[in-house]
């Protein structure tokens, strides 16, 4: 019988994405979604609002819980959206007005200047045990049009770093497999991964 641990957020794209990176590591451990109420996300930053969501997830299921939170940061912007990300163009969480309105405040910088980064900080929340917070950055750039129907957020406008010239992607345009290996949430996994293997 395989352990759990719930996934503080009701978004199913991250419960699947989560699931096959946990997957790697420990595939005796299912990532369940949480179906609890949502903590009021009032943290100035990704470790803030991260731990948040994973310590309302524990007390509400008595699971280990996985909380993540992420965004896009733009150098241009001064980092933002930053932890603004899910809610740039207003409270509705609306993924395509955020990435218009984006690519709308960008529309004048050119591709020099378009240089951003997505980030993903996740914390670990045992009851009764230790906190862990860990972060992974995913570098590069934004398009000035979106491409691509896989991923979601802001994924089919971020142009990862180190592809060959001539042959760039967008994330949205990556498999899941290849975003799984590459992106923020993985690269922060790397760090999570030896605590996962200590549950």
């Amino acid at each position: 019988m395989s352990a759990r641990i719930v996934l503080a957020t009701h978004n199913p794209h991250k419960v699947e994405e989560f699931g096959s990176i946990v997957a790697a590591v420990r595939p005796d451990l299912e990532v369940v979604g949480y179906d609890g109420p949502e903590p009021v996300e009032d943290g100035v930053t990704f470790a803030a609002n991260a731990l948040i969501k994973a310590r309302a997830a524990a007390a509400h299921t008595g699971l280990a819980a996985l909380a993540d939170d992420s965004g896009i940061c733009v150098d241009v912007l001064g980092g933002a959206p930053g932890v603004f990300s899910a809610y740039w163009a207003g409270h509705r969480k609306d993924a395509t007005a955020n990435l218009e309105l984006l690519l709308d405040q960008l529309a004048d910088i050119a591709d020099p200047h378009r240089t951003a980064h997505f980030t993903s900080t996740i914390a670990l929340v045992v009851p009764r045990g230790p906190e862990h917070v860990v972060e992974g950055i995913w570098p590069g750039r934004l398009a000035t049009a979106p491409s691509g129907a896989g991923g979601f957020g802001y994924d089919p406008i971020f142009i990862p770093d180190g592809q060959a010239p001539g042959a760039e992607r967008t994330a949205g345009e990556f498999t899941a497999a290849e975003k799984n290996a590459a992106s923020h949430r993985a690269r922060a996994f790397i760090a999570l991964a030896p605590l996962l293997s200590g549950l």
